[in-house]
């Protein structure tokens, strides 16, 4: 399955605790979707998120997000683990 790397671009007054808050419901929904969040990184100083999830697709990955909590990313792109 291919593993994608989400980015969002600026959600203002986004909280550390907001974020957990928000992958916490990613998490709840996924099985749904035969996606795996992975993990997400955040820059509290700028308020982008990055999401490291593995999914069929990526308009599959947003529709975890979007029915999550709405914050759906701006960029996905298909990475792949280097060795």
């Amino acid at each position: 399955m291919p593993l994608y790397l989400d980015e969002h671009e600026h959600i203002p007054n986004l909280t550390a605790e907001a974020v957990a808050q928000a992958h916490a419901r990613d998490l709840e929904v996924q099985g749904q979707f035969d996606v795996s969040y992975l993990r997400y990184w955040f820059d509290e100083a700028t308020g982008k998120v990055f999401c490291l999830v593995d999914a069929p697709s990526a308009d599959v990955a947003n529709e975890v997000h979007r029915l999550a909590h709405g914050l759906v990313a701006d960029r996905l792109i298909e990475v792949r683990e280097g060795t």
